[in-house]
């Protein structure tokens, strides 16, 4: 098992903890804006699930039917969570609006506020966790779903404070509005993870500086070939595919230049996790340019 899927295990465990806390918040206090905090902890289990299952196929090793591995798992399970958050979305704010045509009071608000809060807390130490090794292991599925606990951690904090100030106030219309609003920041945390998601799906280029980074390895390790052109990437989980023309002297033995590509290889290889280089080479009339230039 590796550290990917431990990591998933442990957000189901979280996700279960904290819809119990949360819940018996809403179930003492009658609050429907605790209560939207309540739904959007059930859609965390729900996409903590999506994730351990994304993150398991995706570490499975290539096969005869997926030659290029199983990394694109990890943003079907993105996209997955991304629609489950717009559920929730809909759910609170169909919620949001019986209780604003029917305020009814709060109860037990001191204690029900200490109780999901102290969710919170273990909601944003476990989002740490989350963005923390999901960025370190290039996994699509973890910081998704590490992105949305923080949209959850703030929506739990804004819940807190606007309940307090509704029962303070005696305007009990300020629950429901703050219902709405949570509704409101979930569809927009949905709308970002579907739309990082689309982008792996897409073949999407790797970010510029990871580009910038490959060209100077390549420059640095292509000595005694005449050029590097034609560098295409793109990022599938934790992957990353690269592949590029390498222009040799029309002299060159084979051997000697499969030396150059083998130096090339390694150098990314042990500077970038998951790379996966294909060099194609060619004689030196197909040259673009003079000197190791990469483009």
């Amino acid at each position: 098992m590796n550290r990917s899927v431990k990591i998933a295990i442990g957000s189901v465990f979280v996700g279960i903890l904290v819809l119990a806390i949360k819940t018996l918040a809403w179930w003492l206090t009658g609050s429907v804006a605790l209560l939207s905090d309540a739904l959007e902890s059930i859609v965390n289990v729900a996409t903590a699930l999506a994730a351990l299952m994304a993150v398991h196929i995706s570490s499975q090793p290539p096969d005869a039917d997926h030659p290029f591995g199983h990394h694109k798992a990890e943003y079907f399970s993105a996209v997955l969570e991304g629609v489950l958050i717009v559920v929730a979305a809909v759910l609170i704010l169909r919620e949001a609006w019986g209780a604003w045509q029917e305020p009814a009071p709060i109860e037990q608000v001191g204690l029900g506020l200490i109780i999901n809060l102290s969710a919170g807390v273990l909601n944003a130490v476990w989002c740490w966790v989350l963005l923390r090794e999901g960025r370190k292991l290039k996994s699509p599925a973890l910081v998704a779903d590490g992105k949305h606990l923080l949209t959850d951690v703030f929506s739990s904090a804004g819940v807190a404070l606007g309940v307090g100030a509704a029962v303070l106030t005696g305007w009990l219309w300020l629950d429901a509005l703050l219902a709405a609003l949570v509704a409101v920041n979930i569809l927009w945390s949905g709308w970002q993870v579907i739309r990082s998601s689309v982008g792996g799906l897409m073949d999407e280029a790797v970010p510029e500086e990871d580009l910038s980074e490959m060209r100077t390895i390549i420059s640095a390790n292509a000595e005694g070939a005449v050029e590097a052109h034609d560098l295409r990437s793109r990022r599938a989980g934790q992957a990353v595919f690269l592949e590029f023309h390498l222009v040799v002297p029309g002299e060159m033995s084979v051997v000697a230049a499969h030396d150059i590509c083998d130096r090339i290889e390694h150098a990314l290889q042990d500077a970038i996790d998951g790379c996966r280089v294909t060099i194609h080479v060619e004689p030196e009339h197909k040259a673009k340019h003079s000197g190791i230039v990469v483009l």
